[in-house]
């Protein structure tokens, strides 16, 4: 038997002479997803968490001069229940956000790394006030969720032209003593993971490193190492960027700061849990990408960077250990 959805109703009236109040209450159940089910009724699949923002959303338009009642109740029959679910029904938002997707791939190849990083955001942003509300998702959620992921993609080869595939191999652990002096060679216009490994390889793992920028992987030198393409000695590994596994393979993953680090490439490159630093250095990676007149010296600005986040992460993990800043 299907199990019947039990749902949180708000009954309200605005206040009247509160315009400020009424705009307030309107905003908030529409950024929740409520539906309306008639005027001054609104709608939502109940969860804790939903009913606790309804119960403090009545209070609020009880203050204000308005009226609100909260109540709880479950659909009668499967009919109820599917003319319930129609209220809720993302399609339309969903084909504007695919809509906006198809126009913004239409002048992506003509945007600087800046503007792809700032219109990344303001999409994923879109995106993700829909998935909130969908608390029922259907055919156009994954055909949403398609177009996305291949924006994304196209989005990269923008960003970091020839961007690695993961492959699925044990990482080895390497001396560093055997990787000293050494080509290393990566792709040029340097992005977040290589500008990172090769700052790790320089101060890390080889202080003499010289660096070779490719404009394509197969121009590669034979006596280089090279980090970041595919069939590089050095590249992404299962769930792993290329510069966590250079963490891993050289024995550094025992430096919590590095790790940290690590978290901050990984979001970056390829998605994953926030990590609060994120945004500021793709930021400064961006602007730092345009005034560079090669990536020597692009490498050169953003080690600085990375010298000092290094430092900070350093200094929280000893905090955070107990120990003194």
């Amino acid at each position: 038997m299907e199990t019947l959805t039990t749902w949180s109703l708000l009954v309200l009236t605005f206040p009247t002479e509160n315009a400020t109040a009424r705009m307030r209450a309107w905003r908030a159940l529409k950024a929740k997803g409520c539906a309306v089910l008639r005027d001054g009724i609104y709608l939502l699949p109940h969860t804790t968490e939903r009913e606790d923002m309804l119960r403090e959303l009545a209070s609020s338009i009880d203050e204000a001069g308005g009226t609100a009642h909260l109540l709880r109740a479950q659909s009668l029959d499967a009919s109820q229940e599917a003319d319930f679910h129609v209220l809720f029904d993302r399609d339309d938002d969903y084909t504007a956000f695919v809509a906006s997707l198809n126009t913004a791939r239409k002048t992506l190849g003509a945007l600087a790394p800046a503007e792809v990083t700032r219109l990344l955001r303001r999409l994923r942003k879109d995106y993700e006030a829909i998935r909130t509300i969908d608390y029922f998702p259907g055919n156009s959620s994954i055909d949403a969720e398609v177009a996305w992921e291949d924006f994304l993609a196209l989005a990269d080869t923008v960003l970091s032209p020839g961007e690695p595939h993961a492959a699925e191999q044990a990482i080895r652990s390497l001396q560093r003593n055997d990787y000293q002096a050494r080509t290393w060679a990566t792709r040029q216009r340097l992005w977040v993971d290589r500008v990172a490994s090769a700052w790790l390889i320089r101060r890390f793992i080889d202080p003499q490193a010289r660096f070779v920028w490719l404009a394509s992987p197969d121009a590669c030198p034979p006596e280089a190492l090279g980090f970041d393409f595919d069939g590089a000695a050095f590249t992404h590994l299962s769930e792993r960027v290329t510069f966590e596994v250079l963490v891993v393979s050289f024995g550094l993953d025992e430096d919590p700061a590095l790790l940290r680090l690590g978290e901050l490439v990984h979001v970056l490159d390829v998605g994953g849990a926030p990590v609060p630093e994120a945004i500021g250095f793709e930021a400064v990676m961006a602007g730092a990408r345009q005034r560079a007149p090669d990536d020597d010296q692009l490498l050169d600005e953003m080690s600085r960077v990375l010298d000092s986040l290094y430092a900070h992460f350093v200094s929280s993990a000893k905090t955070n250990a107990g120990g003194r800043p």
